[in-house]
């Protein structure tokens, strides 16, 4: 009996010291979310893009010009001998509108002094500003994500809102430092 005792033990104590195994989950996604909001994206710019083909096709007379950073956009007022143009932390004062792509204006004529790139602004509009010089005036067509993108603007633009922005920018005051 003693032994029996002894056997029933070694036995219990070999079980209960045996290492935990990791649990399997229930579900693997494997990164689908990712794929689908990819595959999203891509749909949301084609038909962007196809918006914008369309708004430069319809103006022939106008020349637009495709940004690097993926705008287009044309001159209204073009200054060709000056070459000032605005760099990291100069301050610019700018007027600018901004309506939908279907032409519908959001925001009428504002004016703004912003400094470069120290400052919130949206993407492309901040990219926009570098290209022009004082007194110029260029309207630009931005994709929702070179615009407020997903988010929106929390106020008046709503999500995935491409945009056409009218900016002029009055003057340029550089930064010493």
């Amino acid at each position: 009996m003693k032994n029996l005792l002894l056997i029933i033990t070694l036995l219990l104590l070999c079980i209960s010291c045996k290492s935990p195994e990791a649990r399997m989950p229930e579900s693997v996604h494997s990164g689908s979310f990712l794929k689908e909001s990819a595959e999203r994206s891509r749909k949301l710019n084609e038909l962007e893009r196809g918006q914008i083909e369309s708004i430069i096709k319809s103006n022939p007379e106008k020349n637009y010009i495709a940004s690097e950073s993926g705008f287009w956009y044309y001159y209204g007022n073009q200054i060709e001998n000056d070459t000032v143009q605005p760099q990291f932390g100069d301050i610019v004062d700018f007027d600018y509108n901004v309506s939908n792509i279907a032409g519908t204006e959001i925001y009428s004529k504002e004016n703004k002094t912003y400094i470069m790139d120290k400052e919130e602004l949206f993407t492309g509009l901040r990219e926009g500003l570098k290209l022009l010089k004082p007194t110029e005036t260029a309207t630009f067509i931005f994709p929702s994500q070179k615009a407020y993108g997903y988010y929106g603007d929390e106020n008046k633009i709503g999500t995935n809102v491409p945009l056409i922005c009218e900016v002029t920018l009055n003057t340029i005051t550089q930064n010493n430092d």
